[in-house]
């Protein structure tokens, strides 16, 4: 069964959050063994100079039978005293204080620090020669071994709640990366799919004219009418892959190098020049408003002169015989504004929200392919621009764009 996107992403994501916790769990592990096994080092490193320090301060050797001497400050209580003192004659007797333990023959003649169990008690060892006898001295690692616990159950208690925040944290992060991924990728395969659909018209228009020609001999007036056809349908695709590969490359380089001062107003009288013949063909009043200085805009010319021919073309597209299109520069504070007003149908206010999708149009009957304004979209985010739709006063739509003005 084919999972739906949302449901692909929820699953990716989870498995992401899994690994990551994983891998967390792991390091987590390494370095809490790290940090016990540093904590036991150097506390067995203390207790190893202390044995060292209490070695030094025996200040002679047993006799006659007698317990060995103690060092000065230290009580060598086996339950509670940290030194422990052992003295081994040269025939083997062994002294010690009645409360500690039994040396094991195997440790009599220890010098370096080594540890052992007496008692039912671990205990750190070290001896030395001291005259004709060997003492050796121990402690308990009881403080060690509490230590150790300390840390234990404090990874221990730190560790769930880590992971938890790792788990959901790899979640919410990967559903937030992914998302704007799956979104694009939606947007691409609806991309081809509106491609596929708006090419297929023109090019069986194309091949059901080129079809009819071929099967047997037509009148001339038949050919120039198919031929007439074609060349509407060829044209009407050379635009749509123009537009195509316009928002392709866009998408792709996210242009918004090339910024200069741009006199806004200038560039619609040029702009509103070119369409002054398509007006007079569709007997349109086209009428130009603009300030004759400080109406400049840092962006691409050529970004704004395409704009404003979406614009142009739009508002020509949709006013109807005899109607009118006004465009407007005007310095509005620190912005600069452009506004287009046609006398047409206007935008409902339900398509106003997908008015710059990409293939949508308001009007279906209408020509084009929907892109126009989704080209114009891109440019006004580009550059910086921001956009006001509203209801014309001529009755039609109006599109405005403001950008911060610049200064000379």
């Amino acid at each position: 069964m084919t999972l739906g996107r949302p449901e692909f992403v929820r699953r990716q994501s989870l498995r992401v959050a899994l690994a990551s916790t994983i891998v967390v769990a792991v390091a987590y592990a390494a370095i809490s063994l790290a940090v016990i096994a540093l904590a036991t080092r150097d506390l067995t490193a203390q207790v190893d100079a202390r044995l060292t320090g209490a070695l030094t301060r025996v200040p002679g050797q047993p006799g006659g039978g007698q317990p060995p001497p103690r060092p000065r400050g230290d009580r060598p209580n086996f339950a509670g005293a940290p030194i422990l003192i052992w003295a081994v004659l040269p025939d083997g007797t062994v002294f010690q204080d009645d409360e500690t333990p039994e040396l094991p023959v195997e440790l009599v003649a220890v010098t370096e620090p080594v540890t052992a169990h007496l008692g039912g008690v671990d205990l750190r060892l070290a001896g030395r020669a001291i005259g004709e006898a060997h003492f050796v001295v121990g402690q308990s690692l009881e403080s060690v071994n509490d230590t150790q616990r300390t840390i234990v159950i404090g990874e221990l208690l730190i560790a769930p709640v880590l992971l938890l925040v790792v788990f959901f944290g790899a979640i919410a992060i990967g559903r937030r990366v992914a998302g704007p991924i799956e979104a694009a990728r939606q947007r691409q395969v609806e991309f081809t799919a509106d491609a596929s659909h708006e090419l297929r018209t023109p090019l069986s228009v194309i091949e059901a004219n080129t079809s009819l020609a071929l099967t047997q001999d037509r009148e001339a007036a038949w050919y120039r009418a198919a031929f007439t056809r074609v060349d509407a349908e060829s044209k009407r695709m050379r635009r749509l892959l123009e537009d195509m590969l316009w928002l392709a490359r866009f998408d792709a380089t996210q242009r918004s190098g090339d910024r200069e001062p741009v006199d806004l107003g200038t560039l619609a009288a040029q702009t509103a020049d070119r369409f002054a013949a398509i007006a007079e063909t569709r007997t349109l009043t086209l009428r130009i408003s603009a300030p004759p200085a400080g109406a400049s805009v840092n962006a691409p010319a050529d970004l704004l002169d395409r704009l404003l021919g979406v614009l142009l073309d739009n508002a020509c597209k949709y006013a109807p015989e005899g109607g009118s299109v006004e465009v407007t520069v005007a310095r509005d504070g620190q912005r600069v504004t452009l506004t287009v007003d046609d006398s047409g149908p206007g935008v409902p206010a339900e398509e106003q929200a997908r008015i710059f999708d990409r293939f949508h149009r308001v009007n279906a009957e209408a020509s084009g392919a929907g892109l126009g304004l989704a080209i114009g979209d891109a440019i006004v985010r580009s550059t910086g621009g921001r956009w006001s739709m509203g209801t014309s006063p001529l009755g039609g739509a109006r599109f405005g764009v403001s950008w911060p003005r610049a200064l000379a």
